[in-house]
């Protein structure tokens, strides 16, 4: 009896050990094996990019189509309220609108939309074989519904952006419920270097 109560006791005390706590209110998903590379894309200027492209920035990813009725404008909005907030150090930051829809999201459509928000945004798009690609790496999910005609279709998709570090390192996924104040104060620990 007093070896069962013994083992118990060790079980219990190995589940109670202490987890350095993270600096971040986002999901921590510092040295994720996916979302490492992003190709085949141009911004909406018809410019060749890469994730490459903006290092020595934080860069903010987010997935979605101009369609959207509801999600993406709501995120491009909260993440436009983010650059407000963060002030001057706004230039240190590059959001990112991957479109899911690359048969409607002409780059003038995603020139006309997305800096809307926000004059720094970017839109990207690229071929669907490049925009599959894409959503695998980054474990993103879009399945186009049927729609009265060609172009009157939605995309399901999922919500939340991915963060990187100055240093090109994926490091936070941030759900489309977080608020502004829990975005900049991460975002604010990302370009202090942390």
């Amino acid at each position: 009896m007093l070896r069962v109560l013994i083992l118990i006791l060790c079980l219990s005390l190995t589940g109670c050990s202490e987890r350095e706590p993270t600096p971040f209110r986002s999901t921590d998903i510092t040295g994720a094996q996916f979302g490492r590379a992003l190709a085949g894309f141009k911004d909406h200027h018809g410019k060749p990019r890469t994730l490459a492209d903006f290092q020595g920035k934080v860069v903010v990813l987010f997935f979605g189509y101009t369609f959207c009725p509801d999600i993406c404008p709501t995120t491009l909005a909260r993440f436009a309220e983010v650059m407000k907030l963060l002030g001057n150090d706004d230039e240190r930051v590059q959001v990112l609108f991957v479109t899911l829809d690359p048969e409607r999201d002409t780059a003038q459509k995603l020139a006309d939309y997305v800096p809307w928000f926000y004059p720094s945004f970017i839109g990207l798009y690229g071929d669907m074989a490049a925009t599959e690609a894409a959503a695998k790496e980054f474990k993103v999910f879009f399945a186009r519904s049927k729609g009265s005609d060609v172009m009157t279709y939605a995309i399901d998709h999922s919500a939340g952006a991915y963060v990187f570090d100055p240093s090109g390192r994926i490091r936070l996924y941030v759900k489309d419920v977080t608020s502004v104040e829990a975005i900049v104060s991460d975002l604010k620990t990302l370009l202090a270097g942390k």
